[in-house]
């Protein structure tokens, strides 16, 4: 892309304010703002969020102030990777900031209305548009199919009841079982009831269509407030568990009592090496961050378990393990996002997430057009909601709080629960999907007999499967 490296370099402006600080006569646009290539303003974007949220975490409001207004010259909504991804972050801190000031964030926010079916249909278009989700249902209903080979009751418990193509798909394969199907009761969680009316409409029809004996129980709950003995789990009962993004939100109740930040030192924000990142060709935002662009705040897979907080005992989690194992399972399936999320400090946090969410926009960027309107809700409702709580919320209020498979690995262990591995047979239905999609960027890692989904070589969700060690 850059033709002569040196010239490139020097003829850049950006050459210039990596050696600076931002102060009060910067805040007024330049003309060649907008003319700059998209690599250069991916970089300086890096850059000016850095320095942003920096100066948010220090609470130099007014230099976070100006650092925004610069952003604001760059990023966008509907740009290109870096321009979409920035705004959503430019959006997140100055939540964060107006947030020290409840009264005006209240004010600012008191009409705001969120539709069930808005959520609904961005959970659906998130669903069509990645093979996330599908991917983890193929290896969910394959190891639910294997364990309960022989089993002539079937009680599935859904943490997360929202989308009923899973359950359909799995009534679809019970029903052509050489034994017969088996009788299969669902439960499922959410806490809106139109949704688990819509759930239990479809997944009836499908039964009765298909002949199998079938009994759906909706329970309208938080996870977080779910009354265990609400699950009905009988005798002679074979049970199942499939945990969607779901056991992460639990570690929201521990923070309160370490809520105190420790800013990480600004000295390092001017070592930025933008002049060497220019010099090299880059055509994601992932490769963008992956070359080291960050001097001093490149993070490690292990930046976020320094963090008390993400420490791996969680009360609410152990507790709501322990309270799962004494149900007796014969199996659960938990898929999370694998990422660390969870650090105690604003700088960890913007770090992990920039790359994390730079993954999941090059993915839309490679395999949807930036004219979509779909496209758009996605980003804006489902990842903008995401990071917005990653970075503007703490204690109970941030519940986005995604840890690596690690981290999982550990508190299941402890919990008494022993590692199941993903048959062959999931694996291979799982690959073939991802190959259906056409897309190189789609990659499918194993590790300890569990599945990591990744975008080039970034892990972005893990798919592993447990028993009951007695």
């Amino acid at each position: 892309m850059f033709q002569d490296e040196s010239s490139s370099v020097t003829s850049s402006p950006l050459q210039v304010f990596s050696m600076m600080s931002l102060s009060p006569n910067l805040g007024s646009p330049y003309p060649w703002l907008r003319e700059l290539k998209s690599e250069e303003r991916g970089l300086y974007l890096i850059h000016l969020l850095l320095t942003c949220a920096n100066h948010v975490a220090t609470g130099s409001l007014e230099n976070a102030n100006i650092a925004l207004e610069q952003i604001s010259q760059l990023a966008s909504p509907d740009g290109d990777t870096m321009q979409r991804m920035a705004a959503y972050f430019t959006e997140a801190l100055a939540d964060r900031i107006l947030k020290a000031w409840p009264g005006l964030h209240k004010a600012l926010n008191s009409t705001r209305i969120t539709l069930v079916s808005e959520e609904v249909l961005v959970g659906k278009l998130f669903f069509e548009m990645f093979p996330f989700f599908k991917v983890a249902f193929v290896l969910t209903n394959q190891a639910i199919i294997e364990a309960m080979e022989g089993e002539k009751m079937v009680h599935i418990i859904d943490l997360n009841a929202a989308e009923p193509a899973q359950w359909i798909a799995l009534i679809q394969a019970l029903s052509a079982r050489p034994e017969g199907p088996p009788h299969l009761r669902i439960t499922g969680i959410h806490q809106q009831k139109e949704v688990l009316d819509q759930m239990a409409y479809r997944l009836t029809e499908e039964a009765e269509k298909l002949d199998i004996p079938f009994q759906f129980n909706p329970i309208v709950s938080k996870l977080e407030n779910l009354d265990i003995e609400k699950l009905r789990v009988k005798t002679g009962e074979a049970l199942a568990i499939s945990s969607v993004l779901q056991l992460h939100s639990l570690l929201a109740s521990d923070d309160e009592l370490l809520r105190k930040k420790s800013p990480l030192a600004s000295k390092n924000l001017n070592g930025i090496h933008l002049q060497r990142s220019l010099q090299m060709n880059q055509s994601t935002l992932g490769e963008l961050l992956e070359k080291d662009v960050v001097n001093g705040y490149s993070p490690s897979p292990d930046s976020a378990s320094s963090s008390p907080l993400s420490s791996t005992s969680s009360v609410k989690v152990d507790s709501f393990l322990n309270a799962l194992w004494g149900l007796s399972p014969k199996l659960m399936v938990v898929t999370e996002q694998d990422s660390n999320h969870n650090g105690s400090t604003l700088m960890e946090r913007l770090l992990e997430s920039l790359y994390s969410y730079a993954a999941l926009f090059d993915c839309l960027e490679s395999t949807v057009s930036r004219a979509s309107l779909e496209r758009l809700k996605v980003e804006k409702m489902l990842f903008g909601e995401e990071i917005k709580n990653i970075i503007a919320c703490e204690g109970a209020e941030r519940k986005e709080r995604h840890e690596k498979l690690e981290k999982w690995i550990q508190r299941l262990d402890l919990a008494s629960f022993g590692n199941v591995p993903l048959s062959y047979y999931g694996l291979l239905q799982a690959r073939r999907l991802l190959q259906g999609y056409n897309c190189d960027g789609y990659k499918m890692k194993e590790e300890n007999g569990c599945v990591v989904i990744c975008w080039q070589d970034r892990p972005l969700f893990s798919i592993s499967a447990w028993r009951c060690r007695k």
